[in-house]
């Protein structure tokens, strides 16, 4: 028996009526890898209930004290009804792409069952017309609650369930050990709660002292940074978020769409812009998103949107639970120029990291872990959430291919929580050589996900093309030119860039065109219909 962090426990504690607190993902299977080149759903059953005992979150619920005098606790039940977990289900005819988004949308706006274990999956057929997959291919889309589980330990979650190989033996069931709880006595819970008081009583007072001299330690650097000028990254500031669409109250329903992102391709633009991570060109593809989208809605604001950036503390994935900090990132909306927007994403996120660092990482997942819950719910919502307009996170995810029953994962969609204040939320997990990118909302705000998903790829592509009309740079000046883009002025070769795609727009354009990347298909990333791509001018 385990008792959940302040952290874990904000997630349940936050849910309402209209935002539900799970993380989920959507993944597509190529059965023809499959021994036998098929999939039954007895075999999809089978693979879960050999592999379940790996991770203890399958098994474990909820336990309740009385009256919310504390915290839940995690308990291992016996056990799992694994058709329960497991649901089957088929699209309806045409059954194309556009059917599954509503599908994946509808499922992921219900709530989990609190009495059980709080996972769910969801194998989906009837996939067939959908551009580029192969016959007989199925869809698996599968949630946990956030309260158990954040980015990376889904990842290491998903890593355990699936196998490396198609004819990869389930594990011997001589290695099984499942140790089980019983539910506490009302008596034990009391106890308990008296003894955590007393822990966060004393806890409190070394976060009291830390917080002073917190505040000392940036009050002095303030005063430093006004009398003299310093690294601009390397600077406290509080920027205000812009009124958009996004930060209003998120209805029940939800819209979710995606595409990819080869990591060749990404990997071009960074060797064409040294210096460029991939977390800085997801960001410049999420700010041009958002840019392209709010300007077809003649509603895009002067100054740029304002993004929270989840960011991992933990170095074992395998513990479960959350252990998260976050970075408050403009994402660059303000900048038309795709380069130009690149390099100041670059900026954005390494001033977000320097101030989430200087204020300390940790600090606020500490305080969850003090404070009463109801605290903690009230500083979130007021102090974090209503100075931001929307989410933005990436998370490295497996190198290689994952197999279920034999059959080959083609793509691995993230599906995320949009939520009051910040009713956006963009996601990415690296998965087989492609970052696979998605959107969140509720559908009052974006009530048109394909078009929202158009934009992104636009800006994708764009910052492709423009990346490619780089001149190439030798070896040896590779350096010096990582020093020339790291500054915020639009350099010369930013300048040559603009130059030649005006002379070569046919060549600008056939890159851009050779980029599009959407819904995986076989052996490779599946491209979205060409149907659901709409031009970028359209506004509603």
């Amino acid at each position: 028996m385990k008792q959940l962090s302040g952290s874990d426990n904000i997630f349940l504690f936050q849910e309402q009526k209209n935002v539900f607190n799970h993380v989920a993902s959507l993944m597509i299977f190529d059965v023809s890898t499959a021994p036998e080149g098929r999939v039954r759903f007895k075999d999809i059953l089978k693979h879960f209930d050999d592999r379940m005992y790996l991770h203890p979150i399958f098994r474990q619920r909820l336990a309740n004290a009385p009256f919310g005098i504390d915290r839940p606790y995690w308990v291992a039940d016996k056990d799992i009804d694994v058709e329960y977990h497991i649901r089957h289900i088929a699209l309806p005819e045409p059954g194309d792409w556009r059917q599954l988004m509503i599908q994946v949308a509808r499922l992921h706006s219900r709530p989990l069952d609190r009495s059980r274990p709080l996972w769910e999956a969801y194998i989906i057929e009837g996939l067939d017309n959908i551009p580029k997959l192969p016959k007989g291919s199925f869809a698996m889309f599968m949630k946990f609650h956030h309260a158990s589980v954040d980015g990376m330990a889904g990842l290491h979650l998903a890593s355990q369930l699936l196998s490396l190989s198609p004819t990869t033996a389930a594990p011997s069931s001589e290695q099984r050990t499942v140790y089980v709880d019983r539910d506490p006595s009302s008596v034990e819970f009391v106890s308990r709660a008296v003894s955590n008081g007393i822990s966060r009583v004393l806890q409190a007072g070394k976060l009291s002292a830390r917080l002073a001299s917190k505040v000392v330690e940036i009050g002095s650097e303030q005063l430093m940074s006004q009398k003299g000028s310093s690294n601009p990254d390397e600077q406290l500031s509080f920027p205000k978020a812009p009124p958009t669409r996004f930060d209003t109250e998120v209805s029940a329903h939800r819209v979710f769409d995606g595409f990819g992102m080869p990591l060749s391709r990404i990997k071009r633009v960074r060797e064409k812009v040294p210096g460029a991570t991939l977390n800085d060109i997801f960001l410049a593809v999420a700010g041009g998103a958002v840019r392209k989208y709010l300007k077809a809605k003649k509603e895009l604001p002067e100054e740029s949107l304002l993004a929270l950036m989840p960011m991992t503390l933990r170095t074992d994935a395998s513990a479960g639970g959350n252990s998260i900090g976050a970075a408050t990132v403009r994402v660059c909306s303000d900048i038309e120029d795709p380069l130009e927007r690149l390099q100041a994403a670059h900026h954005a996120a390494k001033a977000g990291k320097f101030q989430a660092e200087k204020l300390g990482l940790d600090l606020f997942s500490k305080l969850l872990d003090t404070v009463p819950s109801f605290v903690g719910d009230f500083l979130t919502r007021k102090m974090l959430l209503q100075s931001l307009n929307m989410t933005v996170s990436n998370v490295r995810g497996p190198d290689v291919a994952m197999y279920l029953a034999g059959a080959k994962a083609m793509c691995l969609y993230p599906v995320s929580i949009p939520t009051n204040g910040a009713g956006l939320n963009l996601t990415g997990v690296s998965y087989n050589r492609v970052m696979w990118l998605s959107m969140v909302s509720c559908r009052e705000m974006v009530p048109d996900p394909a078009f929202f998903i158009a934009c992104m790829q636009e800006a994708w592509d764009e910052l492709l093309a423009a990346a490619d009309a780089l001149p190439v740079i030798p070896p040896a000046k590779a350096k010096p030119a990582a020093k020339a883009a790291s500054t915020r002025k639009p350099t010369a070769r930013v300048a040559a860039a603009k130059k030649t795609a005006a002379a070569k727009p046919a060549t600008a354009k056939t890159a851009a065109t050779k980029t599009a990347t959407a819904k995986p298909a076989a052996k490779a990333a599946v491209r979205k219909p060409a149907a659901a791509k709409k031009p970028v001018t359209q506004s509603k």
